[in-house]
């Protein structure tokens, strides 16, 4: 999030299932960030299969927290074809508004660029 971060989480040992991930991430962190964000908060995870249950879709409509749907294929693509594809996905759904704020930015980006000569730039 911008301006913001939870802690790093890190899972001492064994597998992330459906249920750690519930119970260890879901239910103590994003359940209280989302409230705390209020309606503007939109969950995007790394879309990892235990992400993706029958029981994380519920628990997370059952705190009323919105997630970033995904294009139709939920594997990341592995050929060039479907890499073009879900970039076209991904354009499609992008919203006019962000477009333009970024193309809007460039000048600005541009010439921080330029006045750190390629190194690191500070946002």
């Amino acid at each position: 999030m911008l301006g913001s971060r939870t802690d790093l989480q890190i899972f001492d040992a064994g597998s992330v299932n459906e249920t750690r991930y519930c119970n260890e991430i879901l239910r103590p962190y994003v359940r209280l960030f989302r409230g705390a964000m209020g309606l503007q908060f939109l969950f995007m995870d790394d879309n990892a299969p235990c992400h993706r249950t029958v029981v994380v879709e519920q628990l997370l409509e059952s705190e009323d927290i919105e997630r970033r749907r995904l294009a139709a294929r939920t594997l990341p693509p592995v050929t060039i074809r479907e890499l073009r594809l879900a970039l076209q996905d991904e354009w499609a759904a992008m919203p006019q508004q962000l477009i333009d704020t970024l193309i809007l930015s460039m000048g600005r980006r541009c010439e921080t660029c330029l006045a750190v000569r390629g190194d690191h730039i500070p946002y």
